[in-house]
Order: structure tokens, then sequence, then C-alpha cells
């Protein structure tokens, strides 16, 4: 008899979920969620739809799945989506998303008594599954998210509180707001990193691509990002050391996840460079260093890693076209 794929034993257990008892959902849950980091795109994308985020909706109301094992299981599957670079208005369209809007809204309002814990995971859930948030979320959820990622102990709990912090700040688009309620505080995290090295490689990139996307739109940010906190410096080094992965053969089975993993934040910082070259005005001689980093990049992941070399190809591009790097530092680069 041939074995079941991952989309099968997810879609199995979960139609059996709701009849479980709180203490063995949550068993069940981390079962699911390794389910999900064993599929690929297209079967997670057949999986995750709208009628599914229902289903998890339905059983919040029925009082069939306790709240707590709602937001573990909507929260994973945020992250994966995020890690398989997938992103659709499915969450967006469901039940459950009206649910977690409204439980965000009337959570953040209360004056006394206010859950931050819970509010920090709804505000997690939502982010890192909504791709049309209400305009007013993101000046609801900075400031919880930021405190939660400023967290400075190491212990494995902890990091990991804090990458999904930061991957859930990463995923909010450029809104106008009093760059005091940020920029100290992921100034801070950001130098806090390149002392400590107390973050996970995903969450020092979601850091960097939180603060890029309100560069794109406020370039009085430049000479933060270049002379404060050294994004010239740090961000080839980020890629060379993540470069390395670039070798993985993509047969292996059984180290998916652990690919997908490191996969993602260096496409990351390619996609942030991206971002940096669309307005930078500041250059000097590190910028070969910037453009050696990316076609390093492209050299390694060319084989196996077409998403990889992809955007190492939009990165330089932007590069080109903005004339953000002068002819000679190409050549230093050697891109020619």
């Amino acid at each position: 008899m041939q074995a079941k794929n991952a989309t099968e034993r997810f879609t199995e257990l979960f139609s059996e979920i709701e009849h479980s008892i709180e203490s063995e959902q949550k068993h069940e849950i981390e079962e699911l969620n390794g389910f999900m980091e064993e599929m690929d795109r297209k079967e997670f994308e057949s999986i995750f739809i709208e009628k599914l985020f229902n289903s998890i909706d339905k059983m919040i109301e029925e009082k069939k799945m306790p709240l707590e094992n709602a937001i573990l299981l909507q929260k994973h599957i945020g992250y994966c989506m995020t890690l398989k670079r997938t992103f659709n208005c499915s969450f967006s369209f469901s039940s459950l998303s009206n649910r977690i809007e409204k439980m965000i809204i009337e959570g953040n309002k209360k004056k006394d008594g206010k859950d931050e814990y819970q509010l920090v995971n709804l505000c997690e859930c939502y982010l890192l599954n909504c791709a049309l948030a209400p305009n007013e979320f993101p000046s609801i959820c900075l400031p919880c998210l930021l405190k939660a990622a400023s967290k400075k102990e190491e212990d494995d709990e902890t990091q990991k509180e804090v990458e999904m912090a930061l991957l859930s700040l990463s995923n909010i688009p450029y809104f106008r707001f009093d760059k005091e309620l940020y920029l100290n505080e992921i100034k801070e995290i950001i130098l806090n990193h390149q002392e400590r090295h107390n973050l996970t490689r995903l969450a020092y990139q979601s850091a960097w691509q939180f603060l890029m996307n309100e560069f794109e739109y406020e370039e009085g940010l430049e000479g933060v990002i270049v002379n404060e906190l050294h994004f010239i410096k740090e961000a080839p080094t980020e890629m060379e050391e993540l470069s390395k992965y670039a070798n993985w053969k993509r047969e292996k089975k059984d180290e998916r996840g652990k690919e997908i993993k490191e996969e993602l934040p260096l496409i990351g910082w390619l996609g942030t460079l991206k971002c940096y070259f669309l307005s930078c005005k500041l250059w000097n001689e590190e910028f070969a260093g910037l453009i050696d980093g990316i076609l390093r990049a492209f050299r390694a992941a060319k084989e196996n890693y077409r998403d990889i070399s992809y955007w190492c190809v939009c990165s330089f591009e932007e590069a080109a076209d903005q004339n953000a790097v002068k002819g000679d530092d190409l050549l230093k680069g050697g891109s020619y």
C-alpha cells in the first residue's frame, strides 16, 4: 500500500481534531505542524483555502477548539506560509479573519487588564496570514510586536518568540507614522544583534526588512541605515554565510524543512537589497561588496535554487537601473 503524503495525513488528522480533548489537540497540532513543513508550495496552497480557515472558526464558535489551540495552529500556518513564500487572500476573506480582527480591536481598547501576551499572538496570527490588513492595524500591532521583539533572553523559547514578532513586523507594508514609534526600538534590536549575535538569521533579516519597508518611501532613513547600522557591510556578510547552504541538493527530502528555513532569509536579504537600491543616494567603494555578494549568491544557487537566482537578478537589475552604483564598483564586483 502506498504511503500517504503530507497533505493526505494533514487532511485526515484535521478532520478528527474537533473530537479530541484540549490536551490531545495540542499534540495533534504539533503533528499538523510537521505535515505542513513537509508540503511543497503547491500542496500547501491546495490545503489552506478559505474553507479550512472557516472550519477553524467554526470549531472556536462551537467550543470544539479552545482559542489557545486555534492561535497555536494559525500562527504556524502563517509561519509556514511565509517560509514557503505563498501568499493569497483566502484567510483575508474568511470568518476566522473577521474574528481575529475584532479580537485585536477589542483587546487594544482595554485600558485595564489588557492581555498583552494574547494581543501579540493575535497580531502575529493576523499579519503572518493576512494580505489585506485594515489601515489601523499597523499602529495597533506595532507597539506590542516591537516590545516582544526587544526581549534579550537567549533561550530557545524566547528566540522563537522574537523571531515570530520580527517576521510579523516585516510583513507590515509601508504606512506613514511617527518614526519615534519604531525607529529607536528597531535600531536597538539591530545594534544589539551586531554586538551579541542573539537573533536567528531569519529574525535578523526580518528586522532589516521592516526598516527597509519604510525606507522605500522615507529617504531620510538612509543615513541611519548606512552610517549607524552599517547595512552595506552587514548585508554581504550575512549573504555569504547563507550562500553556503545553496549547495544542498533538492532531492534530499529529509532536509526539506532545513532548506526552506535557510533559503528564506537569503531571499529576504536579496529583496531587502532591491528595496535599498530603489531609494539609495549614498554610495562609496563598499558598494562593490554588495554587488559581489549578489554575484556570489547567484553562482552558488544557480544549479539548485531557481528562486534565489531570480532574486539575485532582480536585485542586480535594480542596482543598475537606478544607477545606485558607479561603473567602477560594478567592475570591482566582477559583474562584467
